[in-house]
């Protein structure tokens, strides 16, 4: 079996929050998915063939905007600020293809109604540098961030 480690400069001592552990077959054409405890089961299918599932881009649009709200609360507590009630993100993962290469662009359409444009540019632009999802994809996925 290979192992892949990315290494890093300085090492880190950091405390394991959570790890999440699935497990897939069939892949994206006609796969399924499921996590260790049983929340997650889902069949997998690509996109524009009529399948029934879901596929990765729509995971990881999912995850992607779930953690960034979860940074944006984190952000706004710092800031002291409230972060609505009916604050939405829509997230758009996009597959790509650049002659024999695929990759992915990303974008998140951010809702804050009554918050001033200053102030949720600000939660927006701190939740960005803080949200491991947005981390994970820096200098690596083209992303556009909008506070709409």
């Amino acid at each position: 079996m290979t192992q892949l480690v990315k290494t890093q400069a300085e090492p880190r001592s950091a405390k394991v929050l959570y790890t999440a552990r699935t497990h897939t077959s069939g892949g994206r054409e006609n796969g399924t998915a499921r996590s260790s405890d049983g929340h997650l089961d889902i069949r997998l299918s690509s996109p524009g063939t009529g399948g029934v599932g879901t596929n990765p881009e729509q995971l990881f649009a999912a995850g992607w905007s779930a953690c960034f709200e979860g940074a944006m609360g984190i952000a706004a507590r710092k800031m002291r600020v409230t972060i609505p009630e009916d604050m939405a993100i829509d997230a758009e993962v996009s597959l790509n293809l650049d002659g024999p290469d695929y990759f992915l662009t990303a974008a998140l359409n951010i809702s804050l109604p009554g918050l001033e444009r200053e102030v949720a540019q600000a939660l927006a632009d701190a939740a960005h540098q803080t949200c491991p999802y947005s981390k994970a994809i820096r200098n690596n996925v083209d992303v556009t961030i909008n506070v709409i």
